[in-house]
């Protein structure tokens, strides 16, 4: 079963989401990062996108917030908030040897988003805040932006096919860090001063545990009863 994103009452199952990495100058500061001179492009698959903010067994879990615009009939035409989940000290490791960021940024359940509604007003006012614990750790707006949306999305028709529901990730500002137990995280999209858009995720528990606790229920359910295990196996 494909996960899915809401939009006006109607569920979209993005067949990918389109990430946008450094695409803020201060964030590209804050982890010591070169500026590109051209788009960083990565993506997530489907089985990346979840309702659920989880810690995970092993890794740090670093929270980005971003502006996320859903795309149909290859433009954009709905607003968002979305947490990129990185396994920061993975990705580390894996750009000091020069390889790809995919186990580090599109894992299972490392994609989420609040619901999505309609762009009314030029994308130019849009505005993000993310606050943990009443705190805020992230704002960002359009001017930040070192490559605009508009001219990401000519720049990836230019290699990918876009199909109905799929999801571009602007990039996120600075102010990145760890998730951590029982953290509540609410990301904001505003236009100008007006909020678009609100949600709220709470860190729930280890998800390799969940797995392993549903992976266990799974097998208890398919054995027989009680009484027939005992005359079979005894």
């Amino acid at each position: 079963m494909r996960n899915s994103v809401r939009f006006q009452n109607k569920q979209y199952s993005p067949s990918k989401v389109i990430c946008i990495g450094r695409n803020y100058v201060e964030h590209i500061k804050e982890l010591d990062n070169e500026v590109p001179t051209e788009p960083v492009i990565f993506l997530k698959p489907n089985s990346a996108i979840s309702s659920h903010l989880y810690l995970h067994d092993t890794d740090s879990i670093h929270y980005e917030g971003e502006i996320s615009l859903l795309i149909e009939s290859d433009n954009f035409v709905a607003v968002g908030f979305g947490l990129d989940l990185t396994k920061r000290d993975l990705q580390s490791a894996l750009k000091k040897k020069g390889l790809p960021w995919e186990r580090a940024k599109a894992f299972d359940q490392s994609a989420l988003f609040s619901q999505f509604v309609a762009i009314t007003e030029p994308m130019s006012q849009l505005k993000m805040q993310l606050t943990i614990n009443a705190k805020v750790v992230q704002t960002a707006d359009y001017d930040l932006m070192l490559h605009k949306p508009e001219s990401l999305l000519n720049e990836v028709k230019t290699f990918l096919s876009l199909e109905d529901g799929d999801i571009l990730m602007t990039g996120t500002p600075k102010g990145v860090g760890k998730i951590n137990p029982h953290d509540v995280l609410v990301g904001q999209i505003f236009s100008g001063k007006t909020l678009l858009v609100e949600h709220t995720w709470s860190v729930q528990s280890n998800y390799q545990g969940l797995k392993r606790f549903n992976s266990s229920c799974s097998l208890a359910s398919s054995l027989p009863p009680y009484a027939l295990r005992h005359k079979l196996f005894r």
